[in-house]
């Protein structure tokens, strides 16, 4: 009996062993498929859907903006997800402000945001800033904010002390949001006063583009072969978008008689042509229809115009359409970077029409430049 004990102790120990090896083994795979579950389950905010290799974004919208949010999220939904925002008020007139995407947990957390805003009035400009904010605060990996026109572009500067530069208080609101670990990104199209970008610092980055590879896009359709600039400023700031394929003609104002000011042609051949004048943005048009009567008579076989920003205000759009005393343009695109203005264009007349930035968005978001020639 006393010489099986070895061979019984034996026994015992190898069964102890197998078991060890088998446990080992298999808390080693439960090990590597929690490493597995957990790597998926907390994937980078950089992992880009199974359709793209650019990042996913979380879209949160101005009310205005929504449109375009919806817009993006259908054109490729693997990658944008849109959580709407609800913009009341209390009964004295502050915000009660909620945003969507945070109860019952917070599924922004560590994600990519992009925000679409419009700064239309000051009053939805403040509740902005509001939940640009709070998203800062919530632990999110950047935010991205498409600005499509800053309306204080044209304030950048003063005359008489006491005046307050616009442009230059909505720089510091932007520079001093909460870091989330990275600047903000700020894009913005067409920027009145380009030295605007510099006056964003610490926190906020501008992010500058052209809504111009949108018109040359529709200009390929159309027998427009000349581009005309009401001014110097124009056709330095976006000649070089047009120099190689169309004639170029440049207006400018003289000082004429009792210190009245007219529009001449001051540079290009207009005779025959077919134009488009383009600008970065009309308010009541005056000098986009000065420009185009003297080129006119200068013998342009028609006249277009284009801006990126229909400004527009008290609607005076009315007087392009037809019938309207300034009715002189045979087209005249937009872009919908003012969504409030141009939902209300009143395009069926066939004069105004409304180029949709959103593709170009979606490339400048992943691209942070565009090149018209391959766009």
């Amino acid at each position: 009996m006393i010489g099986k004990l070895p061979i019984i102790c034996l026994t015992a120990l190898l069964c102890y062993t197998s078991t060890v090896h088998s446990w080992a083994e298999s808390s080693s795979s439960s090990s590597q498929r929690h490493r597995r579950s957990f790597r998926l389950f907390h994937s980078s905010p950089n992992t880009a859907s199974s359709s793209s290799s650019f990042p996913r974004y979380h879209i949160l919208a101005a009310q205005a903006a929504e449109p375009l949010a919806l817009q993006i999220q259908q054109f490729d939904s693997e990658r944008f997800v849109f959580h709407k925002t609800h913009w009341n008020k209390f009964p004295d007139g502050t915000d009660n402000i909620e945003m969507t995407g945070f109860y019952p947990h917070n599924e922004l957390s560590g994600q990519h945001v992009l925000f679409l805003a419009s700064f239309h009035n000051n009053d939805v400009t403040l509740s902005q800033f509001q939940v640009l904010i709070c998203l800062l605060q919530s632990f999110v990996a950047s935010l991205t904010v498409v600005l499509p026109y800053s309306p204080v572009g044209t304030m950048e500067r003063v005359t008489r002390e006491g005046q307050v530069a616009t442009a230059a208080t909505y720089a510091h609101m932007f520079s001093s949001l909460p870091s989330c670990g990275r600047p903000t990104r700020l894009m913005v199209y067409d920027l009145h006063t380009l030295q605007n970008r510099f006056y964003l610092h610490g926190n906020a980055v501008a992010s500058l583009h052209s809504a111009i590879p949108l018109l040359k896009r529709q200009l390929k359709s159309t027998n427009i072969d000349g581009i005309a600039f009401p001014d110097d400023g124009a056709a330095k700031r976006f000649g070089a978008f047009f120099q190689d394929e169309f004639e170029l003609i440049v207006c400018g104002k003289t000082r004429g008689p009792n210190d009245q000011r007219t529009v001449v042609i001051q540079d290009g051949n207009v005779a025959g042509k077919h134009i488009c004048i383009v600008d970065d943005l009309v308010q009541t048009g005056g000098t986009l229809y000065e420009s185009a009567l003297v080129l006119k008579q200068a013998g342009a076989a028609s006249v277009s115009a284009f801006v990126t920003h229909a400004v527009f205000p008290n609607q005076s759009f009315q007087r392009f359409n037809v019938g309207g005393d300034r009715h002189c343009f045979d087209k005249f695109w937009v872009t919908n970077s003012i969504p409030t203005v141009t939902s209300t264009l009143p395009v069926e007349d066939g004069v105004f029409e409304v180029l949709d930035l959103t593709e170009l968005i979606l490339h400048d978001l992943d691209y942070y430049t565009t090149n018209s020639d391959d766009w």
